[in-house]
């Protein structure tokens, strides 16, 4: 049996489903995920979601400081006790999508990376808000669904090209490091997981007059899918068809392209022209 059930065993832990509670046991793996987020002495983390802190551990022996963030009241005794030996370590209890993240990390050195195991039905909501949070980052290095790291990483015209992806191209530089099978985990979910590492640029891919309309468009293009480009944008900014379409042809678009084929560099020149002729 692994360290990580003997502890859990030991604890008389039981799993929260609500809390999307699956934790990692091998060893080997772990090691691999830290190698592959890049942590080093001169660089501070903030994790999120330690668990029983089978990640944590490797990760103070790989990083100036950890600041653990843990929303499981019960596991907190667990964790202190398992990193009691680490005096580079601080654990925060509470939950992540509404702590004051600036406040939280303040004594971290800047940028400082972040390290998530993170319970799925938070992944979208939690990339977001971390990505428009203004924190200095320098990396996110995060486990997600499988399925989610597609669509992370996806190209327009593919099926999981939309505003997740976007965003996350858009600040950052997305790869997968390693695909992670349900089986490494206690218990397992049901699907495969992929540890994905997202460097945070230091400029976009593409160039905007307004970053807010550009992410106002890039919506729109996904409101109402298999709908062309000009359809949705009368939608969604309540324009007519007339108007939509000098947008659309001043931005070099054919008018009956759908949104979910439109590159960053096309939604971009839809978003300046949108946006130069408001400030007219």
């Amino acid at each position: 049996m692994s360290k990580t059930r003997d502890r859990i065993r030991e604890g008389n832990l039981r799993y929260k489903q609500s809390l999307g509670q699956n934790f990692l046991y091998d060893e080997a793996l772990l090691a691999e995920l830290v190698r592959a987020a890049e942590v080093n002495r001169e660089e501070d983390v903030l994790e999120i979601g330690p668990g029983v802190g089978s990640l944590t551990k490797p990760l103070c022996e790989a990083a100036g400081h950890v600041l653990s963030v843990e929303l499981d009241e019960r596991l907190v005794p667990l964790l202190s006790a398992f990193m009691a030996e680490k005096d580079n370590f601080t654990l925060v209890q509470g939950d992540v999508m509404t702590l004051d993240l600036a406040r939280v990390t303040e004594p971290l050195k800047k940028p400082f990376a972040v390290v998530a195991n993170i319970p799925y039905y938070i992944t979208t909501p939690l990339i977001l808000r971390l990505l428009t949070s203004g924190l200095p980052l320098s990396r996110l290095a995060l486990m997600v669904q499988k399925e989610v790291a597609e669509k992370i990483l996806s190209s327009p015209g593919q099926e999981g090209w939309g505003p997740l992806a976007i965003r996350c191209q858009y600040t950052c530089e997305p790869r997968l490091a390693v695909e992670v099978p349900a089986a490494c985990f206690t218990p397992p979910p049901k699907v495969d997981s992929a540890f994905i590492v997202m460097p945070v640029r230091k400029e976009p891919p593409v160039q905007v007059r307004s970053e807010e309309r550009f992410f106002r468009v890039a919506a729109a293009a996904f409101a109402l899918r298999r709908k062309t480009m000009l359809n949705n944008l009368c939608a969604t900014f309540r324009a007519d068809r007339e108007t939509a379409l000098g947008w659309m042809r001043q931005a070099g678009l054919d008018d009956k392209v759908r949104g979910e084929r439109l590159s960053m560099e096309e939604l971009a020149r839809l978003a300046d022209v949108m946006d130069e002729e408001e400030t007219l």
